[in-house]
């Protein structure tokens, strides 16, 4: 069983198993530090922590069929910062906030702000570049629930000199609003480090956040850990949990890295997605677990302002052996994609008890730069997951949501206005308590979805008594459906491949303005 390490730091590290297998490695298998058994784990990614900087170590995977070993130095690290020693105290009253905030501003390139065991009280804290913070394992980041207590960050400040220039700090679901600064909040910072096996909590239970939410109050609510403009930023092994909103919201950033990160929010609790990358390019999630009250992983790039005035798409995402359960979606495109998502590549995860899995949602109005394409699912576990893929041109959000131009099905003008929808590719899908639909596509008429492939799928439905009707689409006067195979309605190209579905309550596909339909050995049980 050989292994790759996908992540050095200052202080730990992070390895990968060499398999195919969703998440769990067949078997447990014993991680070796210098010929010492240190941890016992199933998960094909593993992060190791408390290791010394600058230092050499063996790092072996033994399994009863053998042992690989593979040598790693740990980053250098120019500083150990302990935040007591700047006057935090840690016992989860005392308002730590100038004390923490004073060790990262203290803290020289390349050193390490660190937290020991104890539960630090702050407000929201400002990241500096070429940094790591350091989480001890009983450690806590405790988020005041006050919202007189969280600065704003304004959504859009214009050049006095000249009006046409804008700089754009806060952002609410794809618009350059008003927000609250977040508990960690990084502006064009680069090279920093959040790590260790410590708890950040958001404490949103405690305050009013999950109350009226759709009204604006001072300004929006915000995320536990906001990155905008950043390069390089990287997070290992926290847990984090009871967001005001969406959890962590990299937007208009570079080169990123989560590993091992556990991120829990209420099952009911409102618009608390895990994690939503934003006009970001590459962007690796690994070996999380991840489980909120809305969409588990929602990949976006703006609504169509921004793909006018502030254009950058969303490109080369990878999820890899997450297991993504509860909430609304696993993984989810959209529908705030105006500047478009390409190459998102999602591998050897398992998505369990959710409404849907796969979903994708666009919507006239969008714009004609808002293309997603190239989305790449492979070796997918998915355990009583509703509706396994769900995808839809006519989601009715925003205030217009519901007006003739959205939701008129007949077909209309294709313009600037415009989104497209072009290759999606799913392949070795073991989906087993299916209940409404497993594939449900209704395309735009004018623009139609321009190709899909489901290869080497297993589908199970549940039981006909245990089936209940469900609403695939979030769009205007979609019927219900239930024990449901596959629904396809303006879509120019599909493939099916080597596709059995047992105890669907049809015998075949419905296809709609289906341009080009190959199957091949579907099988119906």
């Amino acid at each position: 069983m050989d292994f790759n390490i996908v992540a050095v730091f200052a202080r730990g590290i992070t390895i990968e198993l060499c398999n195919e297998l969703p998440y769990l490695a067949g078997e447990a298998y014993r991680i070796k530090i210098d010929g010492e058994t240190a941890y016992e784990t199933q998960q094909n990614v593993f992060s190791i922590d408390r290791l010394l900087p600058d230092t050499e170590y063996e790092i072996s995977v033994a399994t009863e069929g053998g042992e690989v070993s593979h040598r790693v130095r740990t980053n250098q690290e120019s500083a150990l910062l302990d935040v007591r020693r700047f006057g935090a105290v840690g016992d989860g009253k005392h308002d730590d906030t100038l004390c923490l905030q004073a060790a990262i501003n203290a803290c020289p390139d390349y050193g390490t702000v660190y937290l020991p065991e104890g539960t630090y009280y702050t407000k929201p804290l400002f990241l500096r570049s070429n940094f790591t913070l350091y989480l001890a394992e009983r450690a806590e980041l405790s988020a005041s629930e006050k919202r007189e207590d969280y600065p704003v960050l304004p959504g859009i400040i214009r050049n006095e000199c000249d009006f046409d220039r804008e700089v754009n700090f806060g952002t609410w679901e794809g618009n350059p609003l008003d927000a609250f600064a977040s508990l960690v909040t990084g502006l064009h910072v680069e090279n920093v480090d959040i790590i260790g096996g410590g708890v950040v909590n958001g404490n949103a239970q405690k305050g009013d956040w999950w109350e009226d939410v759709r009204t604006r109050r001072t300004a929006w609510r915000p995320n536990i850990f906001f990155f905008n403009g950043c390069r390089r930023i990287r997070m290992q092994n926290l847990r984090i949990q009871n967001s005001p909103s969406w959890t962590i919201h990299p937007y208009y950033s570079d080169d990123l890295g989560f590993y091992n990160l556990t991120i829990t929010n209420p099952y009911h609790s409102p618009n608390t997605d895990g994690f939503d990358p934003e006009s970001c390019t590459n962007v690796l999630m690994a070996g999380s677990l991840i489980s909120v009250g809305d969409d588990c992983i929602a990949i976006k790039s703006g609504k169509y302002y921004m793909s006018r005035f502030h254009y950058k798409s969303t490109d080369h995402i990878t999820i890899r052996n997450c297991k993504l359960e509860r909430g609304h979606g696993c993984v989810t495109i959209g529908s705030e994609a105006s500047c478009g998502v390409k190459n998102v590549k999602v591998s050897q995860c398992i998505f369990s008890r959710t409404d849907r899995g796969v979903r994708v949602k666009t919507r006239r109005g969008r714009g004609e730069l808002a293309v997603v394409t190239d989305l790449d699912f492979e070796n997918i576990l998915m355990e009583d997951v509703h509706m396994p893929l769900t995808l839809g041109m006519f989601y009715f959000c925003d205030p217009d949501g519901h007006s003739e131009y959205v939701q008129c099905q007949e077909e209309a003008a294709t313009d600037e206005r415009t989104p497209m929808i072009g290759n999606i590719r799913l392949k070795k899908l073991t989906c087993t308590g299916t209940d409404a639909v497993f594939v449900c596509m209704y395309g735009l008429p004018e623009q139609k979805v321009r190709s899909v492939l489901i290869e080497d799928a297993d589908v199970t439905f549940r039981d006909r008594e245990d089936l209940k009707p469900m609403q695939p689409l979030m769009m205007d006067h979609f019927m219900e459906m239930s024990g449901k195979s596959v629904y396809l309605r303006n879509v120019r190209e599909v493939s099916l491949r080597n596709v059995t579905i047992r105890g669907s309550l049809d015998g075949a596909p419905e296809l709609i303005a289906v341009d080009d339909i190959r199957l091949e050995n579907l099988q119906y049980q």
